[in-house]
């Protein structure tokens, strides 16, 4: 009758467990202004999360929900969480504290399954304005006046953290080939005199698309790479594609920026909007934008003709999308699709150190060329490119006036200085550029 009656008792208890939400790990993703959790569940779970302070901690339950492993232990580096403990309340719900450095904000959101995860319970937390914080500040350096400035180069690894990008058919994540390029990018820029490349991502942690363009402004940077791997599901797809802002999403991002409130305050071509009424803040946007949007494809062209010598691409011309980390009105930016890590011929090139390589000096030729067409006041490039006669060669689809008008002097003067007597250019032409004044 005993054994019974504890049979009984399992049978009642079993529908009160068996549809509970089950915590299988807990991971911490720690980036220089922001630390992300990831809560890998069975199945979504109602949560609430709020804050305690003398000391600072969050607080996270999770209603209905087991975890039966250990709390993970923050990176020693992470400026917001000291430790992390977890407990079950009340017999049924999870409970998480974490224990915290400095006070914080914070925001939540549940994930659907895709290929390579199940559901997910993201927490990210911030510092909390206007409180104090550890994290890196970039301080401006002016030069003296008779030095010169670097041409700063924003490079983006594509995705991070919790966000691995594209799996290669072996087993080669997006987010760890993009950042190896990303940093040999980084290597040949560094290397050639008057450039300086900074890294948007340093580690293996997600930064928000919005985020990684403020942080390139931070910096002040002339240009934004960002670094991707393309992926299909036809395993025979491969090349390289180079893309820069369509029309239609540099409108879009136009639109936004003017109704945020907190983009007031942002400069657009060294001009503060705060102070300007709706329509001339729009114009100067478009201006801006116009401007960064030419710059950006002229560099892109380069780029990708460079990468058409290292093999196959996959597109022939430079591609025009709404990613949003090409919508910053003031820098110009594109993105380059590396290779398909999809084929499995292109993931083994993406893991060779020496096409890693290769992949950089295309980027950094590309870009490099372009601002020795176009070079910014008061840099290196500039200073010389004053000093010394300059050439250019021409190139399949190139116009006389394009040319002069890419070097800032008239149509007539370089007919002139060359001593052309109409407009027609052949491919593999010496053109004499004049310097002005």
């Amino acid at each position: 009758m005993r054994r019974l009656f504890a049979f009984l008792l399992t049978l009642l208890a079993w529908p009160l467990t068996s549809g509970a939400a089950e915590v299988q790990a807990i991971r911490t993703w720690s980036a220089p202004d922001q630390t992300r959790l990831v809560f890998d569940i069975t199945s979504p779970s109602e949560h609430k999360l709020f804050t305690l302070d003398k000391p600072d901690r969050l607080v996270i339950d999770v209603k209905g929900t087991q975890y039966r492993g250990a709390a993970p232990t923050p990176d020693l580096k992470d400026v917001f969480i000291s430790s992390i403990r977890s407990g079950i309340r009340a017999g049924t719900d999870l409970r998480v504290v974490l224990d915290l450095k400095q006070p914080v904000k914070y925001k939540s959101f549940l994930l659907e399954p895709n290929d390579q995860y199940g559901h997910r319970l993201v927490v990210d937390i911030a510092a909390k304005a206007g409180a104090g914080t550890s994290l890196p500040v970039v301080t401006e350096i002016i030069p003296p006046a008779d030095k010169p400035r670097d041409i700063i180069i924003a490079i983006d690894a594509g995705h991070g953290g919790e966000d691995p990008g594209a799996l290669g058919r072996h087993g080669t994540r997006e987010k760890d080939v993009v950042l190896a390029i990303a940093r040999r990018v980084k290597a040949a820029v560094d290397a050639e005199p008057g450039m300086k490349g900074v890294l948007v991502r340093t580690g293996d942690y997600y930064i928000p698309l919005r985020n990684r363009m403020t942080i390139a402004r931070k910096h002040k940077a002339d240009f934004f790479v960002s670094i991707h791997a393309d992926a299909f599901k036809d395993a025979r797809a491969r090349g390289s594609s180079v893309y820069v802002l369509s029309k239609r999403g540099a409108s879009s991002e136009a639109a936004k920026w003017l109704a945020e409130i907190e983009n007031s305050a942002d400069l657009v071509g060294g001009v503060s909007l705060d102070d300007k009424d709706e329509v001339l803040a729009s114009v100067l946007l478009d201006l801006s934008q116009t401007a960064s949007m030419q710059a950006s494809h002229d560099a892109a062209d380069q780029v990708l003709r460079n990468l058409r010598k290292l093999g196959p691409v996959h597109a022939t011309k430079v591609q025009k999308a709404r990613f949003v980390v090409l919508k910053s009105p003031d820098i110009p930016s594109m993105l380059v699709e590396t290779a398909f890590i999809s084929n499995p011929k292109e993931e083994k090139k993406l893991r060779d150190p020496s096409h890693q390589k290769q992949i950089a000096r295309a980027i950094l030729d590309g870009v490099k060329r372009y601002f020795e067409r176009y070079p910014p006041p008061g840099t290196l490039i500039a200073m010389e490119a004053a000093r010394e006669p300059q050439t250019y060669i021409c190139e399949r689809g190139d116009t006389l006036s394009e040319i002069a008008s890419r070097h800032r002097i008239s149509l007539a003067k370089l007919r002139s200085h060359n001593g052309l007597e109409s407009d027609t250019i052949r491919v593999g032409q010496i053109l004499q550029i004049p310097v002005e004044g």
